[in-house]
This record gives structure tokens, C-alpha cells and sequence, in this order.
């Protein structure tokens, strides 16, 4: 401490004594410590800062001239510091860049900060900075050339002398609270590049001594209070690449001169008072990728030149006085990913090119368009990544097409609000990543289609004011996401499902003013999140559920109901006791309902309906449990005929050519010698088993000429197709060649016995390398890597090829004698037509852990992202070491939630393999993980495709080296 105080006294008197006082003195060691003196380091960031040091090179931080030892750089970007900028650093006389960003500092700027001889990049962003910036602050700025104040509390006026910094080649004043006209000399700083002056409270006009700023590269006037007519001399800089004038108070017409900006690539002028017609000349603005005049007062028709702007990819002309059309030519801006022409008056069919663009977004609401454009748009359409099309407010009329099922990429479909009629259709279930869907206030009639329980990422579902009839889908419940259902004012009849009391997710439900009738599920009254529920004006009965949110409901809210009871509608409910059922044993009549005690000697049997559920609940398991074991028993039986399964031509020994005899089979090889050496017998030799799985047993033999194949052995031959159809499959599946796919190398045809033959690979199943191995079997990390990177090919590859592996997991990931993964048993599902899903679930996918979550769902579509979610449980078995489901002595680890956990919590490097401890490197290891769970997500639409993860796990293997050095 008393060092430092000596440090202080010295520090003060330095500027008086000079540096003869103490030449041992290092200034800058001096320096630091008194600003360090004046700050908070609650992450002990700044720890390596010595006072003892004869240099503070080494310190972090900072940076010297290697030759002189004078610190040139100190960037403490993100290190938490609070307190205030003291004088201490005035002491770095050698100081070229500065850079507190992103911290906690408080206070005002020391009007001498920017006073140092050789500074060059001031940087203190993002802080707490307030007051008034000093006016003698730029009076010395010397050789300053960056300087950015952004997003702190500053305010007052910007000091006159900025503009005798005529270096300044970058000026950011972004986000604060400066107020007043901007000092006419900034606009005279020909050195400047960049001026961001967004967000503060500006105003005056932009003076046309603008025209001298000619190696201006981007403007940023955004967010302030900045009036008048665009000057003719914004066109004189013709470097301009980023304009944004938006949120000002800019009025009159777009100065001609700005055509000639042709690098200008983003042009954002929304929220002002621009008039008048949109010049043909906008089309010359060539390299504009954003355009946005939104919120204006524009008006006339949209210029046809607008078709040159090919490299266009924002386009929005929202609230403005548009006319007429859209123009045809916008069919050459291929590169469109958004067009937003909502709230303005234009009219006529909406154009077909809309439907063959491409756009991510079409937000075309609130125009006076009509006609029938919605049914007669082009089938085929080419918009696979539209993500939002917003029709509504319009006047289309006509039914909905089917086609909108193409646009598999949508998140949200808007059609309210206009004249439609017809079906909701039927491939609305097919948008499996729709999030919103609003059909509201049309003329659609028909019933809920089934399939909307398909669209399982909905979260909001509006349907109100139509003319739809028929019940509430039970498959709405597949709708886990959904927090808004809004089907209001329809005709909808039957009772409200118990499946809606499934959507824990509900906040907002509106069933009023239908035709619902029967008693509300008592699952309802568990809805946690239920903030809404109208059930008002229908036809339903009985008490109001109870508890939770029924406890408080509105009575407007269940009112128009008459026969409903409870507190709510202020009527008391009726005791109402159930009648038995009475069931004699001695009567020869159908019927059940006499309730008195029978005056005869024989007992009649008294049981409650939940009763009779229980007892047929039970015998409908009986009799399925008998079924199943009689199937399994004749699956045995089929399948262990050595006799049918082993005479191949007669004979041990194989023939190339295929035989239909009844008593020998039928074997087809593709290519090489078809002969055995060993004969059928080694087929039954438990000595040769490789392994057992869902569809059966893989034994090894060797063909005469040296080679080993694998073959499998079907154990599900009642399920099997025809022979022609297995033959056709099987050899389209021997026709998939991949460095990662088990080969099929030919097949063997009975009626009951069918065999498939497999290339032979000798390394074994990733599942004994991973949970069975010793240290031979040990993977290292590049192994494991590899391993992972190769299965994604391979089910690239098949997916590509239309083929669902539908049975991922590591027992079924062979590897080579080089260590490379070879992924088996793809494509066997297709050879039983018979299997569903719940099939699937036990014979394929019995490797518990790896099953994809719609399995369980009736009503979603299996594809290719179920092969996804198995390959995402693999990658963490294969990082982790551990099995996908383990059991503990009182405890069950599900791997998913696991890992999950402890990503969230900050500790996921503990879940790596702990032999690999100390052998891995994190930034890859780390990201393979979540990119693992991320593969698991549940949701379908949420996981991306395989070739996706292919690039991912390239990217991850070998990042982009191509970054920017800061300073």
C-alpha cells in the first residue's frame, strides 16, 4: 500500500519534475497501475499486473514495440471492468490503440484521453459512459483515426472540434444521446470512410458539402430526428456501399444523382417522408442486395427497372401508395429472399413468378389484389425456402391449392382476411416446420383435416370466421408446441377432444360460437400455462372442470351454454349417481339393463362400466399375447428346416446358376465366384455366428476362392414380401456402393427361408469397440472422428438415393481392418411391406435409446430425419463412451438428457470418454456434441438434413483459417 501511495505522489509531481526525478522509473509500468487503481477487476482479470515488474510486456492486455519496451496497444474488450477511466494512462506516451469495449465503465471522458501523441484507435463501446463529450477533447487529436464512443450515455452536442480531426477515417457515435445539428465541418473530412451516427437525437439537414466526402464507404443516419430533401451531392460519393437514412423525418423526392452510386448495396430509407413516384432510374443502383423504402409516402406504379437489380435480396416497399401491379420483370431477380409489399393500394392477379423465385419471405398484406391467383398458381413450385408468405388483407378469392403443401420450408402462412373459399387442404400437414398458420375470416368451409396433427412445429393455429364444420381433429394433440387455438366462429360440432388438455404448451384458446357439444374434459383443468379460454355460445353440458384455471374462469367466457353448471355460470350441478349394469348369466336375452335383484335363486353379477373397460382391456391383451405367440411360434418353425434351408443345388456346394426347384432354392450372386467352400452345414454352426439382431442371425462362411462373406439369416419370413418384390429390392439395395455401406453381395430365395450375403468386415461392431473392447479396442479421438464423419457420408449417400436406413445404432456400425466405418442392415424395412411403425419400433429399432420420437406418432410422416435422430443418440455414444439408455442400481441415464444437462450447466466437457481424457481437443470434441444433440432435437423439422451434418463435421475437422486481424 505503500508503494502505491508513493506511486500516486509520484505519478502527480512527474509532469513538474520531468523523468530526471527517478530515470529508473518505467512510465508506462507507472501508468497502468494508477489506472488500474481507479477500476474494479471482479473476474481478476488483470491479475498478471505486477507493480514489481520492470515492464509490463508480459502483462495481459497489452502489447509493446519489441524494440523500445513502450506499450503501443492495451485492448481490454469484454473484461467486465467497472469504475471510471482515470489520468494514469495519460503516462503511455507510445500508446497507438485503446480499446476498453463491452465493459462496465462509468463517469465521463477525460478530455485528455485523446490528447496522446501516437494514438491512433480510441474504442470505448458499449459502457456506461455518460455526460458531455469536452469540447478540448478533438482539440489535439494528433494522428487519430478510429473513434468510436458507440453505445454508451453520452449526450450534449458533438464538440466543434471534431472537425479538426483530419485524420478520422472512421467515426462512431452510434446509440447515445447526442442532440443538435451535426457540426459542419464533420461533412467536410474528406478522409472519412464510415460515419455512424444512429440513434441519438440529431437533427438539421444534410448539407450538400456532403459531395466532398469522397472516400465515404457507409452513412448511418438512422434513429434521429433528420429533416429536409436529400441533397444532389450525396451522388458525388461514389464509394458508397451502405446508406441508412431510415427513421428520420426526410421528405421530397430521391435525388436523380444517386443513380450513379452503383457499389451501393444496402439502401434503407423506411420511416420517412419520401413523395412521389419511384424514378426508373432505381434500376441502375445495380449492386443493391437490400432495398427497403418502406413506410414512406411513395406512390405510382413499381417501376419495371427494378428486374436489373439481379443481385437483390431484400425488397421491401410495405405501407407505402403503390399502384397497379407488381411488375413481370422481377422474375430476374433471382437472389430474392424477401419481398415485402404489404399496406399499400395495388391491384391485379399476383403474378406466378412469385411462386418460382425462391423467396424466403412474401409479405404481400393489406392490398386491394383479387381474383383467383391461389388455385391457378403453377404446380411444381420452385419456393422450397420460403419461410413466411403473408397474403392477408386482400381480396383473393377461390379455393386454396394443394400446392401450398410444396413449400416445405414455411414457418408462417397468412391467408386471412380475405375471400376464400373451399377446403382447408389436406397437405397443410405436410409443413412440418409451419409454426403460425392463420386462415382467419374467409368464407372456407369443410372440416379440420386430420393431418393438421401433422404440422407437429405449430405453435399458433387461427382458423376463426368461417364456415367450417365437423369435430376438433383428436390429432391436434400432436401439436405439443401449440400456444394459441383460435377456431371461433365457425360450425363446429362434437365434443372439444380430451387430447386438448395433452397441450401443456396452451396460453390462449377461443372456441366460442359453435355448435361443441358434450361435458369438458376433466384434463383441461391441468393446462399450466392457460392464460385465455372461451368456450362461450355452444352447446356443451355438465360441470365446469375444476381447479387451476377454471377455479378463476370469466362467466362470459362459458356463457351461452345452458346446461353447463358449476360456480362460473352460477348454477349449482345436480348429484347424478350411475346406474349399474346388470348382467344375468342365466338369461337368454340381449339384453343388459334390468337393475332389481332377481327374485330367483341364481346371482346376478353387478358391474360398474369401468369395470367392464377393465375386463375387455384385459381380454383384448390375452388374446393379443396368444395371437403374437403363435405368429413367433411359426416363425420358428419357418425358419428351422435345415433341410429347405441348406440344400443349395443339391449338395454342399453352391451353382452360379439360379434354381427355382421347390426343394433347393434360389441363389443369385452380383458378381465374383458364387461357391462355397465350407457347404450350407456352416450356416448352423454356432461356431460361425457373428451376431444376432431385430431381423436375425449373421453368420460368417468362405467362398472356394478364399474370400469371407457375411449372411444374414431372415427370421421374419411371414412378413417378407413376394419373391419377385424381395428380388427386385434386394437388388436395388446391391446396387448402393459407398467406402462407408456393408455391400450386398447377393441373396438366397425360399419361401421360408431367405438370406441376404454381405461383404465380410473384420474389425467388428462399433458397440464391442466401444462397451466391450479391451485396450486393443481402444479409439483414440481421430478414430472416434472419423468413425462419426464416415456414418454421416454414408447416410447422406442413402438419403440422397431415397433410402431410410430406419435401424442406426453402433451395433450396426462395422469397422474395417483400416479403421473405417462401413454402416450395415441399411434398407431392410423395405423388404416387409407388412411392418408398421410399432413393428419397426420393436424388430428394427431394438437397440433402445435410438428410436426417433414420431415412431410413437400415428399421424407424422417417418422420413429421413428419424435416420437423423439415431445417427445424433450414435455421435454421443461415440464421444461419451457410454451407452444411449444405462441402468443404475435405483436410477435410469437416458444419454440425450444427460449430455443436454450438462451443457446447459457449463460442464460438458466431463461427459467426454474418460479414456480419452487429456487426448482430445476441445474444439472439436466440444462441437460435435452439440451438434449431436442438436441431431436429437424433437422435432423433425429442427434437425438438420445429412448432408448438412457432412458440412458441419467438415467445417468442424478443418475451420475456416480466413479471419480478420483485428487492430
Amino acid at each position: 500500500m505503500k508503494l502505491l501511495l508513493v506511486l500516486f505522489t509520484v505519478f502527480a509531481l512527474a509532469p513538474i519534475l520531468g523523468r530526471s526525478l527517478n530515470p529508473s522509473l518505467n512510465d508506462d509500468v507507472l501508468g497502468l497501475i494508477v489506472f488500474r487503481a481507479d477500476i474494479q477487476d471482479p473476474k481478476g482479470k488483470l491479475a498478471s499486473w505486477n507493480e514489481d515488474d520492470d515492464t509490463p510486456c508480459g502483462w495481459v492486455g497489452v502489447k509493446c514495440n519489441p524494440r523500445s519496451n513502450a506499450v503501443i496497444e492495451l485492448n481490454l474488450d469484454g473484461f467486465s471492468l467497472s469504475g471510471h477511466i482515470g489520468r494514469g494512462l495519460l503516462q503511455l506516451q507510445s500508446l497507438r490503440k485503446l480499446s476498453l469495449s463491452n465493459n462496465n465503465l462509468t463517469g465521463s471522458l477525460s478530455a485528455k484521453i485523446a490528447h496522446i501523441d501516437n494514438l491512433r484507435v480510441l474504442d470505448v463501446s458499449q459502457n456506461s459512459l455518460s455526460g458531455p463529450v469536452p469540447e478540448e477533447f478533438f482539440r489535439q487529436c494528433g494522428s487519430l483515426r478510429v473513434i468510436s464512443l458507440a453505445n454508451n450515455k453520452f449526450s450534449g452536442k458533438i464538440p466543434e472540434s471534431l472537425s479538426s480531426c483530419a485524420s478520422l477515417a472512421t467515426i462512431d457515435l452510434s446509440l447515445n444521446q447526442f442532440s443538435g445539428p451535426v457540426p459542419a465541418g464533420v461533412w467536410s473530412l474528406n478522409g472519412i470512410r464510415s460515419l455512424d451516427l444512429y440513434g441519438n437525437l440529431l437533427k438539421g439537414e444534410i448539407p450538400k458539402a456532403i459531395e466532398g466526402l469522397n472516400n465515404l464507404r457507409a452513412i448511418n443516419l438512422g434513429k434521429n430526428r433528420f429533416s429536409g430533401l436529400l441533397p444532389d451531392g450525396i451522388g458525388s460519393c461514389l464509394l458508397l456501399r451502405f446508406i441508412d437514412l431510415s427513421e428520420n423525418s426526410f421528405t421530397g423526392n430521391l435525388p436523380q444523382t444517386m443513380q450513379k452510386l452503383g457499389l451501393c448495396d444496402s439502401l434503407s430509407l423506411q420511416k420517412n417522408l419520401f413523395a412521389g413516384e419511384l424514378p426508373e432510374w432505381i434500376g441502375e443502383m445495380k449492386s443493391l442486395e437490400t432495398l427497403d423504402l418502406s413506410s414512406n409516402l411513395f406512390s405510382g406504379q413499381v417501376p419495371s427497372s427494378l428486374g436489373n437489380l439481379q443481385a437483390l435480396k431484400v425488397l421491401n416497399f410495405s405501407s407505402n401508395r403503390f399502384t397497379g401491379g407488381l411488375p413481370k420483370s422481377l422474375v430476374y431477380c433471382t437472389n430474392l429472399l424477401a419481398l415485402d409489399f404489404s399496406k399499400n393500394s395495388m391491384e391485379g392477379d399476383l403474378p406466378a413468378w412469385i411462386f418460382k423465385a425462391g423467396l424466403d419471405a412474401v409479405l404481400i398484406s393489406e392490398k386491394k389484389l383479387s381474383g383467383n391467383s391461389l388455385s391457378s398458381s403453377p404446380t411444381g413450385t420452385a419456393l422450397q425456402k420460403l419461410e413466411v408468405l403473408d397474403l392477408s388483407g386482400n381480396g383473393f378469392s377461390g379455393e386454396i391449392t394443394s400446392a401450398i403443401g410444396d413449400l416445405s420450408s414455411l414457418h408462417v402462412l397468412n391467408l386471412s382476411c380475405n375471400s376464400l373459399v373451399g377446403p382447408v387442404p389436406v397437405t397443410i400437414g405436410e409443413l412440418k416446420a409451419l409454426v403460425i398458420l392463420d386462415m382467419s375470416e374467409n368464407g372456407l368451409n369443410g372440416s379440420i383435416p386430420l393431418e393438421i396433427g401433422c404440422a407437429f412445429s405449430l405453435k399458433e393455429l387461427r382458423l376463426e370466421k368461417n364456415f367450417l364444420t365437423g369435430k376438433i381433429p383428436t390429432s391436434i394433440e400432436n401439436c405439443s408446441s401449440l400456444t394459441t387455438l383460435i377456431v371461433s366462429e365457425n360450425r363446429l360440432a362434437g365434443p372439444i377432444p380430451a387430447a386438448v388438455g395433452k397441450l401443456t404448451n396452451l396460453q390462449n384458446v377461443d372456441l366460442s360460437f359453435n355448435n361443441l357439444s358434450g361435458g369438458l374434459p376433466k384434463q383441461l383443468a391441468n393446462l399450466p400455462n392457460i392464460l385465455s379460454f372461451n368456450i362461450s355460445h355452444n352447446n356443451l353440458q355438465g360441470e365446469l372442470p375444476s381447479g387451476g384455471f377454471f377455479n378463476t374462469i370469466s362467466p362470459s367466457s362459458v356463457s351461452g351454454n345452458p346446461s353447463l353448471c358449476g360456480s362460473a355460470v352460477n348454477k349449482s350441478c345436480p348429484a347424478v349417481l350411475p346406474k349399474p349394469i346388470v348382467l344375468n348369466p342365466n338369461s337368454t336375452s340381449d339384453s343388459t339393463t334390468g337393475a332389481l335383484p332377481s327374485k330367483f335363486g341364481h346371482k346376478r353379477i353387478i358391474l360398474s362400466i369401468s369395470a367392464l373397460i377393465a375386463i375387455g382391456a384385459a381380454a383384448f391383451i390375452v388374446i393379443g399375447v396368444i395371437a403374437i405367440t403363435v405368429l413367433n411360434l411359426r416363425v420358428r418353425t419357418s425358419t428351422s428346416r435345415p433341410a429347405a434351408a441348406i440344400t443349395f443345388s443339391g449338395g454342399d456346394d453352391f451353382s452360379n446358376s439360379p434354381t427355382t426347384d421347390a426343394n433347393s432354392g434360389k441363389l443369385v450372386m452380383f458378381s465374383g465366384d458364387p461357391d462355397f467352400s465350407t457347404g450350407a452345414h456352416a450356416l448352423l454352426n454356432k461356431d460361425c455366428e457373428l451376431g444376432r439382431g431385430g431381423f436375425g442371425a449373421v453368420y460368417r462362411t468362405v467362398l472356394r476362392d478364399g474370400r469371407p462373406v457375411a449372411i444374414k439369416k431372415l427370421t421374419v419370413s411371414s412378413l417378407v414380401k413376394s419373391q419377385q418384390e424381395f428380388e427386385r429390392e434386394v437388388k436395388k439395395l446391391g446396387k448402393v456402393r459407398h467406402d462407408n455401406l456393408v455391400e450386398i453381395e447377393g441373396y438366397y430365395w425360399t419361401p421360408s427361408l431367405q438370406l441376404i450375403i454381405y461383404e465380410y468386415v473384420a474389425g467388428g461392431s462399433l458397440y464391442k469397440h466401444l462397451h466391450d473392447g479391451s485396450g486393443g479396442n481402444f479409439l483414440s479421438w481421430n478414430d472416434r472422428f472419423n468413425i462419426i464423419l464416415g456414418t454421416a457420408k454414408s447416410l447422406a449417400h442413402l438419403h440422397q438415393m431415397n433410402i431410410i436406413h430406419y435401424n442406426i445404432k453402433s451395433s450396426n456400425v462395422l469397422i474395417s481392418s483400416s479403421g473405417e466405418p462401413k454402416v450395415g442392415d441399411f434398407g431392410l424395412a423395405r423388404l416387409l411391406p407388412m411392418l408398421d411403425r410399432y413393428v419397426l419400433s420393436s424388430k428394427i429399432q431394438s437397440a433402445l435409446g435410438y428410436m426417433a420420437p414420431e415412431f410413437a406418432c400415428k399421424t407424422v410422416k417417418i422420413t429421413e430425419k428419424c435416420d437423423v435422430y439415431g445417427f445424433g443418440v450414435l455421435v454421443l455414444e461415440v464421444v461419451t463412451g457410454k451407452r444411449p439408455v444405462e441402468y443404475m442400481e435405483d436410477d435410469v441415464v437416458v444419454l440425450c438428457d444427460m449430455v443436454r444437462g450438462a451443457l446447459e450447466e457449463g460442464r460438458v466437457e466431463e461427459c467426454i470418454d474418460i479414456r480419452l481424457q487429456g487426448s482430445f481437443p476441445a474444439e472439436e470434441a466440444i462441437p460435435v456434441m452439440k451438434l449431436g444433440l442438436i441431431c436429437t432435437s424433437q422435432v423433425p423439422s429442427n434437425r438438420p438434413d445429412m448432408g448438412e451434418v457432412v458440412n458441419i463435421l467438415e467445417l468442424i475437422r478443418c475451420p475456416s483459417e480466413g479471419q480478420e486481424e483485428s487492430g
